[in-house]
């Protein structure tokens, strides 16, 4: 899918004709052709800006400038609590701007694109909407693995720290990503010249390298808490098990000891243990009788808990 946009009074429309922005969402053979026989566009670097596993760079052609950058992928309840990272590709011309995306997403989305000068302004936003959908993004994930974490206190079963260790390797991801950005980012303020940037756009590529690294300083944070908070949650959950256990063994404790004696003459005896010649009463008395004795072995068992 192309899309083509132009910038008009300071703001991004969609357009026809005569575009200054074109944007490639996920394109077929027939759109990648077309892309490189009107711009000179180098097959490889077209195909790596839709290759998640492709490493982010830049580089200065005659022309124009390719930059491959990665962005957070929009997540779904499909991918079951993993974030994944996939690529984009940006080439920017003297006179226009080509985007290649791997799935559609409003790409301007958001109030800084409300006030833009040109295509190299439009270039560095893109490039700062990613970082900021980096850091949205693990707030995310920070807000799930807290709810997680109390899942976790009160669960005897596996599922929620399997949730915990796709959230860790998500974190993996993204520190990889953030930190690949910083690359491109750190090259660009070397080379702005090449790429056209006048002083205020060298300052906007200032606070973008800045937002970048604290997203990455973030991002690591977070993957240092949640490896080293890992072994501690397992424990939990064995402790939870643990728990469980003892209960079930004072239950069954307490259980066993009035089925001995009812089991010891056999029920058939029972009236003539108990005194009481009405079976149905002398059935009553010997149940009130099991029910206040395991009662009262489960009390002594919580004593002792106390006491130790």
């Amino acid at each position: 899918m192309i899309r083509r946009y132009k910038i008009e009074g300071s703001k991004i429309a969609e357009v026809s004709l005569k575009e200054d922005i074109l944007v490639l969402i996920n394109p077929d053979d027939n759109e990648k052709q077309y892309v490189l026989g009107n711009f000179g566009m180098d097959a490889h670097n077209l195909n790596s800006s839709l290759d998640p596993e492709e490493p982010a760079r830049v580089e200065f052609e005659n022309d124009h400038v390719s930059v491959i950058f990665k962005r957070p992928k929009n997540y779904s309840s499909k991918d079951h609590f993993l974030f994944k990272v996939s690529s984009m590709g940006l080439f920017l011309f003297k006179e226009k701007l080509i985007i290649v995306l791997s799935e559609d997403v409003n790409i301007f989305s958001g109030k800084q694109y409300n006030n833009v000068s040109g295509i190299r302004d439009v270039f560095l936003k893109v490039i700062y909407n990613s970082i900021y959908h980096f850091v949205e993004h693990l707030k995310v994930i920070n807000m799930i693995a807290e709810e997680i974490e109390t899942k976790i206190n009160k669960s005897m079963e596996n599922k929620y720290l399997l949730h915990m260790f796709t959230l860790e390797k998500s974190l993996v991801y993204y520190v990889s990503a953030i930190t690949a950005n910083s690359f491109v980012l750190e090259r660009l303020k070397i080379h702005v010249s090449k790429v056209g940037f006048d002083e205020r756009l060298i300052e906007f590529l200032e606070d973008i390298a800045i937002e970048n690294g604290q997203a990455k300083s973030q991002a690591d944070v977070y993957s240092q808490v949640f490896a080293g908070l890992m072994d501690a949650r397992a424990s939990v959950i064995n402790n939870n098990m643990n728990i469980w256990l003892k209960n079930l063994t004072i239950i069954t404790i307490a259980i066993a000891v009035p089925n001995f004696f009812a089991s010891m003459g056999g029920m058939s005896e029972l009236e003539r243990v108990i005194g009481v010649d009405n079976v149905r009463l002398a059935q009553g008395i010997f149940l009130v009788f099991s029910l206040i004795l395991a009662v009262s072995i489960i009390e002594i068992f919580r004593k002792i808990e106390k006491n130790r």
